[in-house]
């Protein structure tokens, strides 16, 4: 199926979820704010958000300094 990310269209398998998507991406065990159209999903909801063919989603990579 076909999802808009930060953008730009990307294709993932059927009946993936937003750990899924993380994990395709490269992001595990990174952080990042995950927002699925114009929504939160905290993580601890991640493995059970279904993906849907057109959402549109944002990563944002959380980075440290000052």
């Amino acid at each position: 199926m076909t999802l808009t990310l930060n953008g730009e269209l990307l294709e993932v398998v059927d009946d993936s979820n937003a750990h899924d998507l993380i994990v395709q991406l490269g992001y595990e065990n990174q952080r990042i704010a995950l927002e699925i159209n114009e929504a939160i999903i905290p993580k601890s909801k991640h493995t059970e958000f279904a993906l849907n063919a057109g959402d549109k989603i944002e990563i944002i990579k959380a980075v440290g300094g000052g």
